[in-house]
């Protein structure tokens, strides 16, 4: 899962990743983005799919780094917004949420456009600002 934070606080992520690809380079990129001490956002225009399977050490090293690193997931990624246009594949996503929430503590959002991803980002974190200034 391949991260990109140049566009901080809009943290792109990709599901296309080579087989030997370095999950340690993702964990530093969003550690980075912790360090920026503002709430962040992750977008990603290709979901995983059902073929998409982590070893059984790659979920483990997973679950290690989340416990860690808890308090920064919940309070500052504000979500992940995937970007799916079929509305078939969003709504057999969406029971998916529940479980994705209460695993990564920040709640999955689904939408069908770029543009729409923008506006939900846009949204969370003004409203973020707004309730960190009020």
């Amino acid at each position: 899962m391949p991260l990109d934070n140049t566009n901080f606080p809009l943290v792109w992520m990709s599901y296309d990743e080579a087989p030997d690809h370095d999950h340690d380079k993702d964990f530093e990129a969003l550690e980075a983005s912790f360090r920026h001490g503002a709430p962040f956002v992750i977008l990603t225009d290709n979901a995983p799919t059902e073929d998409h399977h982590h070893s059984h050490e790659e979920k483990k090293r997973t679950a290690l780094w989340m416990k860690k690193h808890k308090a920064e997931l919940r309070t500052l990624v504000l979500a992940m917004i995937v970007i799916e246009p079929s509305a078939t594949k969003r709504l057999a996503m969406k029971p998916f949420g529940a479980a994705f929430a209460k695993f990564w503590g920040y709640p999955l959002k689904l939408t069908s456009s770029r543009e729409e991803a923008m506006e939900i980002a846009g949204k969370l974190l003004s409203e973020r600002a707004g309730s960190a200034t009020a």
